[in-house]
């Protein structure tokens, strides 16, 4: 079985844990064993558990695959936008992805599944399921049995309410009197879960976009209008079924959402007295965060701000988010993570994370000078082609334009203290790198 799995947004109805960096399906807020781990992983390990021999491809923009090589290794597959569109840009450039660079045959089926909805083993057992129906309809969809009259769902109306039925039309998102009439007609949540054969999708991008393939399309990605897989497709297709699933599904967009699902009340340094009911706190800085007295709150802390929420209300925080989000302070990065822990005048100060067995990219900057103060860990710093050990206490100077890295031994915590009149996430030259061990 082929997976796309697509990951995209900025989730900011999470903030301060997600941000347009790090988006809400790599904060680490689920329990496995003793370890916590994001939605990604989550997801990835089910679809592992449920089929080994499934073929996981995860479509995602740029921004995201650092954090994507951090949580899930290095060997993932990953198509990446060369910028945003909307899903039927997608996920045809994942298909061709499939097609061109993963050597998938055309008559193979392929399911495409958002990342990010919480669900149990049995959604994925219900997408094996989906993957063996591709090819007996052009398109098959997997609707979401409903469990109350929801108006922030759109709806597939079935002909029949039947397990697997002909799909009759869609329907947008309703008001809740409409809502309910949907019900009573059987029908299901739109939750963008599909299965097609291969070439059923290429066909059909070849006609309404110009490209030849893969390459091709990545080249030309601009010029692709900005529409969803239904518009495009679904709500076209003649030869189209849906497979009702009546399982745990959850949307977990807001922090009202994801709390009823988190494994802990308290993740960080945290304290909640006795009096504190039905409240969870999240904190990623190095400062404790006492809680006495609140009910049906939720408390994030980052770098990138702090949240302190009723529960209901933190579902309408977005406009608000808008007005107080600074620039991004946390990322994580295939070598491990980079946090900015102030920031002045021509300065500025952050703390890497290289995790053991990685380094970061060979690379200078024009406009800055740099120090590295290293705080704990061993390693190797690179500088202009020169190489010395690094411990604890070791301080390296880095000019602007020299072409330095730094490669872990040992889990290794850096101090990086950036100094100029132009401090830029753009201002960063990549090079080769070749190393004798």
């Amino acid at each position: 079985m082929n997976i796309i799995l697509l990951s995209g947004g900025s989730g900011k109805r999470l903030w301060p844990l997600s941000n347009d960096v790090r988006s809400k399906q790599f904060i680490k807020l689920f329990k496995n064993d003793d370890e916590h781990e994001s939605m990604v992983q989550r997801v990835y390990h089910q679809i592992q558990r449920v089929d080994k021999d499934a073929k996981v491809t995860i479509a995602t923009s740029k921004s995201q695959v650092p954090a994507i090589h951090n949580q899930l290794g290095e060997d993932v597959s990953i198509c990446v936008e060369p910028m945003r569109r909307d899903t039927y840009p997608a996920i045809v450039l994942a298909a061709a992805y499939l097609h061109d660079k993963m050597g998938v045959k055309d008559d193979e089926p392929v399911v495409v599944c958002p990342v990010d909805p919480y669900v149990n083993d049995s959604y994925y057992e219900a997408v094996k399921q989906l993957g063996k129906l591709a090819g007996k309809t052009n398109l098959t969809l997997m609707g979401i049995e409903p469990t109350y009259p929801s108006e922030k769902y759109g709806y597939i109306i079935p002909e029949s309410k039947d397990k697997i039925s002909r799909v009759k039309e869609f329907k947008e998102k309703p008001d809740r009197k409409t809502a309910e009439k949907y019900l009573d007609e059987g029908a299901v949540w739109n939750a963008g879960i599909f299965a097609f054969k291969l070439s059923y999708l290429l066909n059909k991008a070849h006609k309404n976009l110009d490209f030849t393939d893969y390459q091709d399309l990545y080249d030309k990605y601009e010029a692709c209008p900005k529409i969803s897989f239904d518009y495009a497709v679904a709500e076209k297709e003649a030869s189209i079924s849906v497979l009702r699933y009546k399982g745990e599904w959850r949307d977990v967009g807001t922090w009202n959402m994801m709390s009823e699902v988190m494994s802990d009340h308290v993740i960080g340094n945290a304290t909640l007295d006795n009096t504190t009911t039905n409240t969870h706190v999240i904190n990623e800085l190095d400062i404790p965060i006492l809680v006495m007295g609140a009910h049906d709150m939720v408390v994030a802390a980052s770098g990138d701000g702090i949240l302190v929420a009723d529960k209901e209300q933190s579902g309408y925080m977005k406009p608000y988010v808008a007005k107080v989000a600074t620039s991004v302070r946390y990322a994580d990065k295939s070598w491990g993570s980079y946090r900015i822990i102030n920031v002045g005048p021509n300065n500025l100060t952050a703390k890497a994370f290289i995790k053991a067995g990685h380094r970061m990219s060979y690379h200078s900057h024009e406009y800055r000078d740099e120090v590295w103060t290293v705080l704990s860990g061993t390693g190797r710093a690179v500088v202009d082609g020169l190489e010395q050990s690094v411990k604890a206490g070791s301080v390296i100077t880095l000019p602007s334009g020299s072409k330095h890295t730094i490669i872990a031994k040992t889990d290794l915590s850096v101090l990086e203290t950036q100094i100029g009149s132009e401090i830029s996430i753009s201002d960063k030259m990549h090079y080769k790198f070749e190393s004798e061990e």
